[in-house]
């Protein structure tokens, strides 16, 4: 199937910064899951050493990223995955967008994070648990005109800890990476 390169997300400033991230806290026997993975840039600099499956909901990125040889499921964020993950990966649509901002095509879905930028990943967060080892770990990108606060109480109300463990400038916002894990009980 032919695709269309210009409806995938290619890498940025934040694909390197996640990528720095899960090179970093990836271990050895983790199994790895990467939701949206576009172009699959992440997914194919951790295939060589470790169990990967990438997912994306954009049919022409999951083309893309099946031309690197990458395991890729068509899906929406963790819907019909059967596996458990000890490593989850996400740089999802964070830029705030309005009704009449949208551009209806494909990219739009690496892009728009609803009105406050968080839409997608409220629904992330919900969703997660079901893929999650229970000692397992998220590596969750976000930028400050989503409001990095708000995202890590979002999940600290889903039972999560969250903390930032790289952050960078890239223009006019921040880019940080929150590693979240489950609270230990007791």
């Amino acid at each position: 199937m032919p695709y269309d390169p210009a409806q995938v997300y290619q890498p940025e400033a934040d694909t390197y910064l996640l990528l720095s991230a899960a090179q970093a806290e990836v271990k050895p026997g983790d199994r790895v899951l990467e939701i949206g993975t576009g172009s699959g840039y992440i997914a194919a600099a951790l295939v060589q050493d470790y169990d990967i499956v990438a997912t994306d909901i954009n049919p022409n990125a999951v083309f893309c990223a099946q031309e690197k040889g990458l395991d890729v499921v068509r899906n929406d964020l963790c819907s019909g995955l059967r596996d458990i993950f000890d490593l989850i990966l996400f740089n999802p649509p964070y830029l705030p967008t309005q009704p009449d901002e949208r551009i209806d095509d494909w990219l739009e879905y690496a892009l728009d994070g609803g009105a406050t930028g968080r839409s997608v990943i409220e629904r992330f967060a919900d969703g997660v648990c079901e893929v999650l080892a229970p000692d397992g770990r998220i590596l969750l990108l976000v930028s400050s005109l989503t409001g990095l606060c708000e995202v890590r109480e979002l999940f600290t109300r889903r039972g999560f800890i969250a903390e930032v463990v790289r952050e960078q400038i890239v223009e006019d916002e921040t880019l940080s990476v929150l590693r979240i894990v489950k609270k230990k009980q007791g």
